[in-house]
């Protein structure tokens, strides 16, 4: 069967795997706020591994790592505009 897709439905481009983590031989970390920012939409919102590109070891060391971060109040659990 086709699936159909909503009108109002972004189509998202992926991004090729192309994981800085297994390149430089290194694991995420939680007091690097600036480095984990990157991967935090402007709402500070946890992107996907479709929208950064890292692999999913190391995705589930990122997410980790910025819940670990907010907790510690390096960085914020809500972006207000």
């Amino acid at each position: 069967m086709m699936q159909r897709k909503n009108r109002f439905q972004k189509r998202e481009r992926p991004v090729a795997k192309n994981c800085p983590f297994c390149k430089g031989k290194t694991d995420p970390d939680y007091k690097d706020s600036g480095a984990l920012s990157r991967y935090m939409s402007e709402r500070g919102k946890i992107l996907g591994m479709s929208r950064t590109g890292i692999c999913s070891k190391h995705q589930r060391a990122v997410t980790h790592a910025i819940k670990l971060a907010r907790h510690v109040a390096l960085l914020p659990f809500v972006v207000r505009a």
